[in-house]
């Protein structure tokens, strides 16, 4: 079952959730397991030494005498020897029996008790990651019903677009034929290509784009995504200072993120204002200047319905940054308000050479 992004972030939090609440608990009741375990070895051991002593017939305990002075009847007792035990001798209040287990049958017998419970911790351990998967699953599946409903939802109003739009740029271009190019007419233009920029990007925060890889030129890309951009905003220089470079992903989602970059560097721009696009050499760093209004806070611009403009809906950006993970590329900006913006693609994964 394929995950998406979002759903594979939800499955593995869900996931480490449920799995490390099971296993602090599983992982309590070993410890006082093992404790009421080794409860029982001690007691088991005092029991065959308080048996020993009245026949005095065993030879897995060491036997000794010692004074009776102050010493603790029928206690189990544990040092470097190992565990011991004193017991009282008939018709004699000066001696004691001294019972010792040795150290080395005592450590044996609790890494017996330590071997087995890590057999059943093993197993046990194999059930809660089965059932931690199967919670996680079941609790992803309402996430993924809204996901879809949502994706429904998106390709609809996109479906529904295409018949308002079509009959704008019908009755546009016969404006145009009737009446010639005005300013008017320009603006409702550039707001339908708006629309249509619109509905790409929603497009592409529908679809995955990874899976569809070919090789282009950078540089024959970017002039060709340039030269509309320069028609349409007249008032910005544009300057291309890139060598010829092939790159290998899909080339559809690399053109909305140079699409959307490029376009925001013109739209946000100040008069007589300049857009760089190069290359830093040795890097494999794709650069996009602008001598715009600059961004406030660069570190959110990134974020979904981010924006620090009147306009727009702030998805352009957060597209951006989707497809650019879907890419391995990574990109990040500087930027200073009032001085321009600048965005860095690291493009070393596309890169043939």
């Amino acid at each position: 079952m394929y995950l998406k992004k979002v759903e594979l972030e939800s499955f593995s939090k869900s996931f480490a959730l449920f799995f490390i609440s099971l296993c602090l608990l599983f992982g309590a009741y070993i410890y006082l397991d093992f404790k009421e375990k080794k409860k029982v070895l001690d007691a088991s051991i005092l029991s065959d030494m308080r048996l020993c002593s009245f026949d005095l017939k065993c030879e897995q305990f060491n036997l000794d005498f010692a004074l009776a002075d102050k010493k603790k009847l029928y206690t189990l007792s544990k040092d470097a020897s190992g565990v011991y035990s004193f017991f009282p001798i008939s018709q004699s209040t000066k001696n004691v029996l001294k019972f010792t287990y040795p150290f080395k049958a005592y450590h044996a017998k609790e890494i017996e008790i330590r071997n087995e419970m890590i057999k059943q911790s093993l197993m046990v351990l194999l059930v809660i990651i089965i059932i931690s998967a199967l919670f996680s699953f079941y609790a992803l599946h309402p996430l993924r019903s809204a996901l879809r409903l949502t994706e429904e939802f998106i390709k609809d109003i996109l479906h529904d677009f295409n018949t308002p739009l079509a009959a704008l740029r019908l009755n546009i271009s016969m404006l145009k034929s009737e009446v010639g190019e005005s300013k008017k007419i320009v603006r409702i233009e550039q707001g339908i290509d708006n629309i249509l920029g619109l509905q790409e990007n929603l497009r592409g925060y529908l679809h995955q784009h990874v899976h569809q890889k070919e090789s282009f030129d950078i540089k024959t890309l970017l002039q060709n995504r340039i030269l509309p951009l320069e028609s349409a905003f007249s008032h910005i220089r544009f300057k291309l200072e890139l060598e010829p470079l092939e790159i290998y992903t899909n080339k559809d989602a690399f053109t909305r993120v140079i699409d959307n970059l490029l376009s925001n560097a013109a739209k946000y721009n100040k008069d007589k204002g300049e857009v760089e696009v190069g290359l830093i050499k040795d890097e494999n760093i794709l650069m996009i200047k602008d001598t715009g209004k600059g961004i406030v806070s660069a570190k959110k611009i990134f974020g979904r319905f981010y924006t620090e403009q009147e306009r727009g809906l702030g998805i352009g950006l957060h597209i951006v940054k989707k497809l650019c993970d879907e890419m391995k590329v990574k990109i990040h900006v500087e930027s200073q308000e009032g001085v321009g913006s600048t965005f860095f693609l690291d493009i070393t994964a596309l890169t043939l050479r």
